[in-house]
């Protein structure tokens, strides 16, 4: 079969994949990107966006039952209907797929849909997903493979008909009660999700706190949230087996003998790199020892080969795929002749837990401040003391920040209260600006906001000594 020459090979349509390649064909280069079914990658269909679509429904929900607290009477019994849930998540997913399709052709590019396996260097044989093969060779090529939920070795965890984060999306029933394995990022905002709809839920999490890599004290007050909500949080402690019944019921084996019984599990133990069947090697592509592609500060995993997102060991958020698109965009360019080459080194990604309260996250942990050298001092608020929490009747939660006792700069923020997703930016900001802490403190701030909030963090009251 005769190869087809392009400029530009993307392989897997996700954030990083998919913004190159429109880009390059948008500037008239001759691109082609190969996607295995997921028209705009995992995000938007499986991710960020059913997700958060979902839990904003179920915020809503929380809202009109606390509607009398709000002045606003006559709202009874108000309840989550989950045919108009789904059909809700399907309508925005299913709008923003059409979207991305539409940017697609617009741009120019070819965009196959398809199974791309590598036969040697930058070269691959996509079976069509209408039938069909093609051969195309790239004169650079970019790998965006994504991951998908890992499902590790329990004992009767394939016969059992577990869920995972991309199945729960299509659950046409509730169950009455559901056992979540994990307590990390995706592990806690579908148990947040499912308790506010109505489900009894149950986290077991092998480590001692909930959210493993944040500092002890914020883990525990996102427990102490979710224990007050009704969630019953189980630690230190990992399924060993999983049987379900005839009549549906699963029960779960703890490692300490302990028996949990459950409608149904949904296993959020991470993910794994979907590496598998691209036989990466034939274009001198090297895998570590959990699948994930090897690449250095500039995202290069071979001659003439690139890779991004997730597979490439990339910080899981599509936000820091993003950016791998800035930085693979400056480099294929550089590699050409043409403009200064960025690497990885020090970015500052934040990152935002949509559970409630939420938990926004930038920089440094106190523990690992605290690792790395630094003289530390830390400061920490209560959201109550936010005049804008109490408009919004969301006062639940606390604030710390991070800082070097030596020159005031602020090290790391963990926001843990409403609209925390919105306030980390500010901190972000005053970061990458290299701001001391009293820059934020004085800076005039608009009232009432959430954002005002740091004006008070980091004033005398909260400071540590």
């Amino acid at each position: 079969m005769d190869i087809e020459e392009v400029d530009l090979l993307v392989i897997g349509g996700g954030k990083a994949g998919k913004s190159l390649a429109m880009d390059r064909a948008k500037a008239g280069q001759k691109v082609a990107m190969v996607e295995r079914g997921m028209i705009g990658g995992t995000c938007i269909n499986v991710a960020c966006i059913p997700t958060k679509t979902l839990i904003n429904s179920g915020r809503v929900l929380e809202t009109v039952r606390r509607a009398e607290e709000f002045g606003i009477s006559g709202v009874e019994d108000p309840r989550m209907d989950l045919a108009l849930l789904r059909h809700r998540k399907d309508d925005v997913v299913g709008t923003m797929v059409k979207g991305q399709l539409t940017s697609f052709t617009d741009s120019g590019m070819d965009f196959i849909l398809g199974e791309a396996k590598f036969t040697g260097p930058r070269t691959v044989h996509v079976d069509l997903n209408d039938g069909g093969t093609r051969v195309l060779r790239g004169t650079d090529v970019v790998i965006n493979l994504g991951t998908e939920p890992a499902l590790p070795p329990i004992a009767g965890l394939a016969e059992a008909r577990v869920q995972t984060s991309n199945t729960l999306l299509e659950l046409e029933s509730l169950p009455e009660n559901i056992v979540i394995l994990g307590g990390g990022y995706v592990g806690c905002e579908f148990a947040d999700l499912l308790n506010t709809i109505g489900v009894d839920v149950t986290i077991v999490q092998r480590g001692k706190q909930l959210l493993g890599r944040e500092d002890e004290d914020v883990s525990a007050a996102v427990k102490k949230a979710f224990i007050d909500a009704g969630i019953t949080v189980r630690l230190g402690a990992a399924a060993e087996k999983i049987q379900r019944a005839a009549d549906g019921t699963v029960t779960i084996t703890l490692d300490d003998g302990e028996r949990l019984s459950a409608e149904d599990v949904l296993v959020a133990l991470g993910r794994k790199p979907m590496t598998d069947g691209a036989n990466l090697e034939a274009t001198g592509v090297v895998l570590d020892d959990r699948g994930f592609i090897e690449v250095d500060q500039q995202l290069r995993a071979g001659d003439g080969v690139w890779a991004a997102g997730d597979a490439a060991g990339t910080p899981q958020f599509t936000h820091a795929s993003y950016d791998d698109y800035r930085i693979l965009k400056a480099n294929l360019a550089a590699r050409h002749g043409d403009g200064e080459a960025r690497t990885t080194a020090g970015r500052l990604i934040p990152y935002t837990v949509f559970i409630t309260p939420e938990l926004g996250r930038v920089g440094l942990t106190e523990q690992q401040a605290r690792d790395a050298g630094h003289d530390v001092r830390i400061a920490k608020m209560p959201v109550a003391a936010i005049p804008r929490a109490r408009t919004l009747g969301q006062t639940e939660g606390v604030w710390k920040a991070v800082l070097d006792r030596k020159t005031g700069r602020i090290l790391g923020v963990a926001l843990l209260g409403t609209e925390a997703s919105e306030a980390i930016a500010v901190v972000q900001m005053a970061m990458l600006a290299g701001l001391d802490f009293t820059a934020v403190r004085d800076a005039v701030i608009t009232h009432p906001t959430i954002a005002e909030g740091l004006n008070l963090l980091v004033t005398p009251a909260y400071l540590e000594d």
